[in-house]
C-alpha cells in the first residue's frame, strides 16, 4: 500500500465535497470575499492550483530534450488516469495557458530560456510552440475513426 493512500483519499474527498460548493458560489462571493492575507477564493483556489505544479525554488527541467517528456509521461501515469479527469485536466490546463499567455507584458516575449541542449528559446516562441503542438495533437484526434 503506498504509504500517501489515506492522504491523497482524502484529498478526493475534499476535492469530490469542495466542487459542487465552489460552483454554486455567487461571483460576487469569489471575487470579494478576503481571508487573512487579503485573497479573494478565486485566487485562494489558483494558489492551490500553482501548489500543486510549481516547486520552491522555481526550476524548470527541459521537457522537450533528453527523453524526458516521456518520462514526464509515465511518472504520471496518464496512461491509467481515469479518462473524465485527464480531459478535464487538459481543458483547464490549457485554458489557464491561454488566459495567463494573453497577458504577458509584450516587453518580456524576448525573454530568453536554455534548454538543456543549450538552445536558446524566447518566451514569445515558448508560447507559440505551445499553439503549434496542440495543431499536431489534433491531426490525430481528428483522424481517430470513432
Amino acid at each position: 500500500m503506498n504509504p500517501f493512500s489515506a492522504h491523497t483519499a482524502e484529498i478526493r474527498r475534499l476535492v469530490s465535497l469542495w466542487e459542487p460548493k465552489l460552483l454554486a458560489l455567487p461571483e460576487d462571493v469569489i471575487s470579494t470575499r478576503f481571508n487573512s492575507q487579503h485573497r479573494t477564493i478565486k485566487m485562494i483556489l489558483g494558489h492551490l492550483c500553482d501548489s500543486t505544479s510549481v516547486p520552491s525554488p522555481l526550476h524548470f527541467p527541459d521537457y522537450a530534450n533528453l527523453g524526458n517528456n516521456d518520462r514526464w509521461i509515465a511518472l504520471q501515469d496518464y496512461q491509467h488516469e481515469p479518462w473524465q479527469d485527464l480531459v478535464s485536466l487538459f481543458k483547464s490546463t490549457t485554458i489557464h495557458f491561454a488566459y495567463v499567455a494573453d497577458r504577458v507584458d509584450e516587453i518580456k516575449l524576448g525573454n530568453v530560456w536554455l534548454n538543456a541542449l543549450a538552445e536558446p528559446i524566447t518566451l514569445e516562441e515558448m508560447i507559440r510552440d505551445y499553439g503549434r503542438h496542440l495543431g499536431e495533437s489534433e491531426e490525430l484526434i481528428n483522424n481517430c475513426d470513432c
